[in-house]
């Protein structure tokens, strides 16, 4: 018999790439990777652990991924409720930015949101925004897995000068945390309309010297388009295809407005999407085509977006909104289903990120990054299908535990490694200072 750190035990697993999902199977831990998967009636004869967690009426899954979000934007939790993108911006996001914005700001709003996300069933997620290094040595000390941006620019903020800034203070960050095994990065090009052509290029060089995925914002709303059209004669798609920036290394938030040739363009250069639903509905930005990508069988991931236009960093909830409306714009009830869905949040957002060959997935020697769902309660029973229950009737108050890298983060809907009552202290004390931009 074998000794191991954990076992965990529940009624239904889904790995992510199974059909059907494994009945009354058991998940076996050490260190921090997955070393096997068995039947629980066999447990007893092949490994006694130190912690063994019997979840009866439980679903795991592994970790979700939210594949596009600025985290620290917790701390802008519905400030600009309500607005179009082009006033989100210009009237409320970056003038709260300009003022606030630091170090500071960027630490406290990364615990909010990763906090959230935890208890969200998020284990990973791929972040743009400033201060990357603050958010790093967040993820650290909490545990958190994080891809993060080398954001990038054509104009100044609090956080950098010019794109040379921006580029140099964010590899400076990569080459600090190029050893934290929870840390990947990117380069994070805002998007089309903020980035000059020379910017992508030099960004486009580094990307292929150093081997690094590119994240950026694309096609997010009509208006980004025609500007684009007026100013080089293409859509930004198109614009990115002429520079030989779009490949298979490219990750497109959002991607809501989609000619036949631009998907054509995302199809032959093998683009992985990032599909916001809540965001983009808010922001009356539009409803992405999931059809139409899906017919052309590219890689599809989900994200949040930020909490300042979304209010949830919730990726179950995204899942729900995505299913709905997507079958009420196609007119077809059977197209989407939820483990269609779950494989977007988990394998195709590690794909997003560059790391499916440690997560994403429940399988041997792949990292423990898993969550699990209580479903013994009244909004999911009777459960004929977990993991449909799990969307349509359950959410984000089901998730019971959270695992990353092997390491408990979240045990019975408790946080692990966060003082709850010191978070919301410091959102208030931020609050306070933000809604007086409001009436100034």
């Amino acid at each position: 018999m074998q000794t191991v750190d954990q076992i965990i035990s529940p009624s239904w697993i889904f790995d992510g790439i199974s059909n059907d999902l494994l009945e009354n199977n058991s998940i076996v831990i050490k260190g921090n990777k997955i070393i096997d998967i068995v039947p629980t009636n066999q447990l007893q004869d092949l490994y006694q652990a130190d912690a063994v967690f019997n979840l009866d009426n439980h679903l795991l899954t592994p970790g979700l991924i939210n594949a596009h979000t600025h985290a620290s934007m917790s701390l802008l939790k519905g400030y600009a409720d309500d607005c179009s993108l082009n006033d989100w911006l210009n009237q409320f996001i970056w003038p709260a930015e300009k003022k606030y914005v630091d170090e500071s700001f960027v630490r406290d709003g990364t615990r909010l949101a990763i906090a959230e996300m935890i208890k969200s069933g998020i284990t990973s997620f791929n972040d743009m925004y400033f201060y990357p290094e603050v958010t790093a040595e967040v993820c650290v000390e909490h545990g958190m897995r994080g891809n993060l941006g080398l954001v990038t620019l054509d104009f100044a903020t609090n956080y950098a000068h010019d794109p040379d800034d921006y580029l140099t203070k964010g590899l400076h960050f990569r080459d600090q945390f190029r050893g934290k095994s929870l840390i990947t990065t990117s380069l994070a090009p805002h998007a089309p309309y903020s980035v000059s052509d020379k910017t992508f290029e030099k960004i486009n060089t580094y990307a292929i010297e150093l081997d690094l995925r590119i994240h950026t914002h694309l096609h997010e709303t009509r208006h980004e388009i025609a500007e684009s059209e007026e100013k080089y004669g293409a859509s930004p798609i198109q614009r990115l295809d002429k520079l030989g920036i779009l490949g298979p290394a490219v990750t497109a938030a959002h991607c809501v407005h989609l000619s036949s040739l631009d998907l054509e363009i995302l199809n032959k250069n093998n683009v992985t999407v990032v599909y916001n639903p809540t965001s983009n509905l808010k922001l009356g930005s539009g409803i992405a085509d999931l059809k139409s990508m899906m017919d052309k069988k590219l890689c599809i991931a989900v994200g949040t977006d930020g909490s300042a236009s979304n209010n949830r960093l919730d990726i179950l909830n995204e899942l729900l909104i995505g299913l709905l409306v997507n079958k009420g714009v196609n007119m077809e009830s059977e197209f989407l289903n939820a483990k269609v869905l779950f494989q977007m949040a988990t394998l195709n957002g590690a794909k997003a990120l560059g790391i499916e060959d440690k997560v994403g997935t429940i399988e041997k020697n792949k990292l423990a990054d898993m969550t699990t769902y209580d479903l013994s309660n009244v909004y999911c029973q009777p459960s004929y299908d977990p993991l449909s229950s799990l969307i349509y009737s359950g959410g984000r108050s089901l998730v019971s535990h959270v695992w990353i890298d092997g390491k408990l983060k979240l045990k019975e809907g408790e946080l692990q490694s966060f003082d709850e009552s010191s978070l919301l202290t410091k959102a208030k004390a931020w609050q306070d200072k933000i809604k007086t931009i409001q009436t100034s």
